[in-house]
């Protein structure tokens, strides 16, 4: 399809049109010109015109941290409703993680994946268990996976609890080029927590999950990268003490990455007081002042990526009560609002939401220029919108924000020769 967009502000840091209003066409999936004034072909170019007015393209958001549940669990999510989920909140692209039945474990269910997902509009990329069945005891076959197609190696929402385990796991995934996305939590200090642990878990009565749980994990990890000299990635960071300990690893010369969560960057545990069971998520929301250091910590470069953690759940894990509800909400399409409640500004949410995701997965990434195939977002950030039944696309619903007005809508993406355009 060819197409014309009129008018549209260029959010990509890579770009040399970066914060420039501009024309942009698209011929065969090219960027073929990047203009101010372009004017319309006609004829054999059968051009489609896309208004752009007060918004914004950006380079396809890609997800670093989505869980589907497919194969297994498709009655939480499938990869056809993922795509369209993920399509919605602008996301081009998807790592997902192998929670999955059977596990994404092996070559076998990293080529299901990919055949599975061929063709979409919306690149699905399998993330491979670091661990047979995640259990932290035996790796999995990541080399077969790997060369299968796998863009890194996680056990998902499971911490790596064994040090040798995480130390043989970081040896034998450096010497392949992989990365190991961690999940960081201290078992034996979490425990069976449900909260943050602070005055509000004493006031609501329930078991307080410390900061010190995440950051003591991190710190095993920070040591062990240390003496590998090996990279490893920290999903879903949540303290302030967790930025403090990435920003000195980096200081210090570790090959440490990290992501953030976009509703740890909004919400905190206050929001718990009616025991709103949608605001179950692990890492647990925190106090006002991770918040703040969460933030400065993605604006200054410490944390590398934002991400959806994305947890779709069937209504019955999620109508309960609060301490026997399943952790996690469905967040792909809120990511973007979130974003700009947080206040971070286009060239930022570009940054931290299409090119340093790729940048850590060693994807191609695209770049607004001449020349260049077409994979892009496009969203309008004033433009108010109703999050409900009808304009939700995952077949769970387990979001605090839904039938909420929200600020921030994706208008139009574009990757792999395909066109959505939403309203």
């Amino acid at each position: 399809m060819n197409l014309l967009i009129t008018g549209v502000t260029i959010a990509d840091p890579n770009s040399k049109f970066n914060q420039q209003k501009c024309d942009v066409r698209i011929e065969q999936g090219k960027i073929t010109a990047i203009d101010p004034n372009l004017g319309r072909l006609t004829g054999i170019h059968d051009e489609s015109i896309f208004d752009g007015t007060n918004s914004v393209l950006s380079p396809g958001f890609f997800d670093l941290n989505c869980s589907i549940g497919d194969p297994g669990f498709e009655t939480k999510e499938d990869i056809f409703t993922a795509a369209a989920t993920a399509a919605a909140g602008g996301f081009t692209g998807l790592a997902v993680l192998p929670h999955a039945k059977p596990v994404i474990q092996s070559k076998g269910e990293v080529a299901y994946i990919i055949n599975k997902a061929k063709g979409n509009l919306v690149d699905i990329m399998p993330v491979g268990a670091v661990s047979q069945d995640l259990e932290g005891k035996e790796l999995a076959e990541l080399y077969d996976m790997k060369l299968a197609g796998a863009v890194a190696f996680s056990d998902g929402t499971k911490s790596i609890v064994d040090d040798g385990f995480m130390s043989r796991a970081l040896q034998y995934a450096k010497g392949m080029d992989g990365l190991l996305m961690v999940y960081p939590e201290n078992k034996s200090i979490a425990g069976k927590s449900q909260i943050n642990e602070s005055m509000n878990s004493v006031l609501l009565g329930m078991k307080g999950l410390p900061g010190l749980a995440e950051e003591m994990h991190i710190s095993r990890d920070i040591f062990l990268a240390t003496y590998h000299d090996a990279p490893v990635h920290i999903s879903n960071i949540s303290t302030s003490g967790a930025v403090a300990l990435i920003k000195k690893a980096k200081k210090d010369g570790v090959r440490i990455s990290c992501d953030v969560a976009a509703h740890h960057l909004v919400f905190t545990e206050s929001l718990l007081s009616d025991f709103d069971s949608n605001y179950k998520v692990k890492p647990p929301l925190r106090g006002k002042s991770d918040v703040k250091a969460l933030l400065a910590g993605l604006k200054d470069g410490t944390i590398d990526a934002v991400s959806s953690q994305h947890r779709p759940h069937e209504i019955e894990l999620k109508d309960v009560e609060f301490e026997i509800a399943a952790y996690g909400i469905i967040a792909l399409q809120t990511v973007l609002p979130l974003l700009l409640k947080a206040g971070l500004d286009a060239t930022q949410i570009a940054q931290k939401l299409s090119v340093s995701p790729r940048m850590l997965l060693g994807l191609p990434v695209p770049v607004m220029e001449v020349g260049a195939e077409a994979n892009f977002t496009v969203y309008n950030p004033s433009m108010e919108w109703m999050y409900d039944a009808e304009s939700n696309f995952s077949k769970s619903a387990n979001s605090p924000l839904l039938n909420k007005k929200l600020t921030g809508k994706v208008t139009l993406i574009y990757n792999n020769k395909q066109l959505q355009s939403y309203g």
